[in-house]
């Protein structure tokens, strides 16, 4: 009898699941938000799937009442999208499922309280290529989300000789990492990435190669309007010089690995040697022994599960492996944006 009543509860558990409901509330204003529409996808190997869409009430409350097909535990996705924006709210296997809050905010064309506190850049001169990670981190202090699709939110420009292959990856605050286009900004070798910058933090990533041989000039030019000193991460073996290049040390997480500082929105680095950036093993970043490192306390985020205070490592991560779920919904958007959906399916993230 234990046996058929245990067998039951676990056949209901895969073929119903519970009302969602909960409350969409504006940041801007602290008050509830009417009218934002509320979407629930359920991430499945095959992407995620549409459940059903409903709007808030005058109250800013929803409820979601269609059932979840059954299949294997796992997290909901819960989408709002309000001013141009969606907000996306994860519901791992067991959260509650009633009284669940998702922020939004009011939208401006101007940056408001957002600002690049971090750019970094890893590079990698080896076999005649040079590889370049760059990462642009955004701290918004404020009460509303920067969204200026005419002029994007990032504006930087490639070497001719990267002739615009550039990968872009953009991550919202708590959110999944996305691929995102690089839009031509007007002039050549000049692009804009047209993507949101909520309240918290967030990131775009570039990744990007060209044609380089030892001894080389490696030129630039910083686009983005009030971003900090560039800081640039070379191998073991490699050494830059050039006006406004200041070595700052080593980075204690990277055998051998410098950091410099580059001053100026342009720049033009000497650059001889060959190399290949590795972490170190073992390292200990609570000693604090004096050596510079590049650092906002940023979590790993593609396949690296501890979060320290360098931001190398995430940086160096430009082929990760999303575990577990992160993966599968990483993976299962990308294919449902390609082939399209008759179902609303969740944007890239905005």
């Amino acid at each position: 009898m234990r046996v058929l009543t245990v067998c039951a509860f676990f056949a209901f558990a895969l073929t119903a699941n519970a009302a969602i409901d909960g409350i969409v509330t504006n940041g801007s204003s602290g008050k509830p938000q009417a009218g934002a529409t509320v979407t629930l996808f359920q991430p499945t190997q095959q992407g995620p799937q549409f459940i059903d869409s409903v709007k808030t009430d005058a109250d800013g409350k929803f409820t979601i009442t269609k059932e979840v097909p059954a299949g294997p535990p796992g997290p909901l996705l819960l989408q709002a999208v309000y001013d141009g924006v969606q907000y996306n709210k994860m519901l791992p296997p067991g959260s509650p499922t009633t009284g669940v809050e998702i922020p939004v905010y009011e939208s401006s064309r101007q940056p408001g309280g957002a600002k690049i506190s971090l750019h970094a850049m890893l590079i990698e001169p080896n076999a005649g290529l040079m590889v370049v990670a760059e990462s642009y981190q955004f701290q918004n202090a404020g009460t509303t989300t920067w969204n200026n699709p005419d002029t994007g939110t990032l504006q930087f420009s490639l070497p001719a000789a990267a002739q615009g292959k550039v990968e872009v990856n953009v991550l919202a605050p708590g959110g999944l990492p996305i691929r995102r286009a690089a839009d031509p900004a007007g002039k050549p070798n000049t692009f804009k990435v047209d993507f949101p910058i909520k309240p918290g933090q967030s990131e775009i990533r570039l990744e990007w190669s060209m044609p380089f041989t030892s001894p080389g000039v490696f030129e630039g030019e910083v686009l983005a309007k009030g971003a900090p000193q560039m800081k640039i991460v070379s191998p073991v073996g490699v050494t830059l010089k050039g006006d406004g290049v200041t070595a700052l040390g080593q980075e204690p997480d990277l055998p051998g690995a410098t950091i410099y500082g580059v001053d100026g929105a342009k720049y033009s680095i000497s650059v001889e040697g060959t190399g290949t950036l590795q972490t170190g093993s073992g390292a200990d970043n609570s000693d604090d022994n004096g050596s510079p490192k590049v650092s906002e306390n940023m979590p790993k985020l593609y396949g690296l599960t501890v979060a320290t205070g360098s931001l190398l490592e995430p940086i160096l991560a430009v082929k990760w492996i999303l575990a577990s779920v992160l993966g599968m919904l990483a993976i299962g958007f990308a294919l449902l944006y390609r082939k399209g959906n008759p179902h609303p399916s969740p944007k890239a993230e905005k």
